[in-house]
């Protein structure tokens, strides 16, 4: 995971946004709930990422200590 993963999901929470605007602003209904679709698609996957390094960084402290790197 990383710092790809956050610009990918940012990006898509961003565009996500820009079609919520243009659907409200031209009031295309199915494109406002599609922009929403896509932000709420983003959040999850942006939650599984940060989800995703902890449990690395938690591995990476269990591995150090059982090898005596501190």
């Amino acid at each position: 995971m990383g710092i790809a993963d956050d610009a990918k999901n940012t990006a898509e929470d961003l565009k996500g946004r820009a079609k919520e605007a243009v659907g409200a602003a031209t009031g295309d209904e199915d494109l406002k709930a599609e922009g929403q679709l896509d932000q709420g698609i983003a959040a999850v996957k942006q939650k599984l990422t940060d989800a995703a390094d902890k449990l690395k960084e938690g591995v990476d402290a269990v591995k150090d200590k059982l090898t005596g790197n501190s």
